[in-house]
């Protein structure tokens, strides 16, 4: 179950599902394609009936609606409480495991991006930085409160002209192991 959660969590598209599922308790295919007109049709149903089949979502309700079944979709599981599970039996591997799948996400959009011949860095404003920070235990917490604070406030913007799916990623590393020489 694990995989094909952290699959979901480095597919652009499931991750996008997932996230609104999760924070609206649940939605139809309907619901999510007014919220995310970028996604073509074909696309969004292939992917919540994937994400149905692999235990990921559940539906919650049906009804007709002419002549065709309308589906309410909800998570499957309280994932939190999965994954904290996992956790808890293999931390360190568990650990690894998730730091490499969201890599690996953020890895093939690069490639597929890259590819283009004529990237412009600048005008699409894509890019990767590194901040070595000394910080408090105290002081992380703080930024780290005031960095949710920014990104929940953004993830409710919905698509709209001018506006661009950008994945934002961060990663706090753990203090560096010191060396006894």
């Amino acid at each position: 179950m694990i995989d094909k959660l952290m699959e979901c969590f480095t597919n652009p598209v499931k991750s996008r599902l997932l996230l609104e599922i999760h924070s609206s308790g649940e939605a139809t295919a309907k619901r999510l394609a007014e919220i995310y007109t970028d996604i073509p049709q074909a696309t969004l149903y292939r992917n919540l009936k994937k994400m149905t089949g692999d235990g990921i979502l559940k539906i919650v309700s049906e009804r007709q609606v002419r002549g065709t079944i309308e589906r309410t979709y909800a998570l499957a599981s309280d994932f939190n409480a999965d994954i904290q599970k996992i956790m808890e039996r293999n931390p360190s591997a568990a650990y690894m495991q998730m730091f490499t799948q969201y890599m690996m996400g953020f890895a093939r959009q690069f490639q597929q991006h890259c590819r283009n011949t004529e990237i412009d860095f600048q005008h699409e404003m894509s890019g990767f930085s590194l901040a070595p920070l000394y910080l408090t235990d105290e002081e992380l917490k703080e930024l780290i409160s005031k960095l949710t604070e920014i990104f929940t406030g953004l993830l409710k913007n919905p698509p709209a002209p001018g506006r661009k799916l950008r994945n934002i990623g961060l990663i706090i590393s753990p203090e560096e192991a010191k060396s006894h020489n």
